[in-house]
């Protein structure tokens, strides 16, 4: 059974780490930006009340995320693990995550932060070349990341994996799974 939160600041790699961490440990990779795209392009009702955040530029209320996330995660494929990445992102969805773990009897494994740096996922964002990816902006966005996540951090603190971001794909999910290996 592997049940597992991923966190790290925009640009930390989380996606890639997620996915090959996924294969790897033959879980499904969770992830709240692709639960949105589903339900938006499905046209659930989670998804139409998601959609009228997302075109006005507004979060995505906790009660749809947490929605979207209980659904998710009483999926079959989920009952033997997961990797959830990008939730919870605060302690109230943290509490609800525990919430639907509990409701199922089960508890969550490790979170694992990706800890990276915050001059190299400035530039790691920029160099993606996106418009909207100024350093000003990425600069506010870690901030947020910071000021939200820390809480989340010392919530977990007692299962929480701290792993170096820095490094090939191949080298930071070597350093996850030896650190998860190291736990048990």
């Amino acid at each position: 059974m592997t049940r597992l939160v991923l966190v790290g600041p925009p640009g930390a790699g989380k996606g890639t780490q997620a996915v090959a961490l996924s294969e790897q440990l033959r879980v499904p990779h969770i992830s709240t930006g692709d639960l949105f795209r589903a339900h938006v392009g499905q046209e659930t009702p989670l998804g139409q009340e998601a959609k009228r955040y997302l075109d006005s530029g507004e979060l995505v209320p906790d009660s749809v995320t947490n929605e979207m996330v209980r659904e998710r995660l009483a999926e079959p494929d989920a009952k033997a693990g997961f990797l959830l990445d990008g939730f919870p992102r605060n302690t109230k969805q943290a509490e609800v995550l525990g919430e639907i773990l509990g409701d199922a009897d089960v508890t969550l494994d490790a979170v694992i932060q990706l800890q990276v740096p915050e001059d190299v996922v400035v530039a790691r964002l920029m160099s993606r070349g996106r418009a909207d990816d100024t350093e000003e902006v990425i600069r506010r966005r870690q901030q947020i990341y910071v000021s939200d996540t820390a809480p989340l951090l010392e919530y977990y603190a007692d299962i929480l994996v701290t792993v170096d971001g820095v490094g090939s794909v191949e080298e930071i999910s070597g350093r996850v799974l030896k650190a998860l290996r190291d736990r048990t």
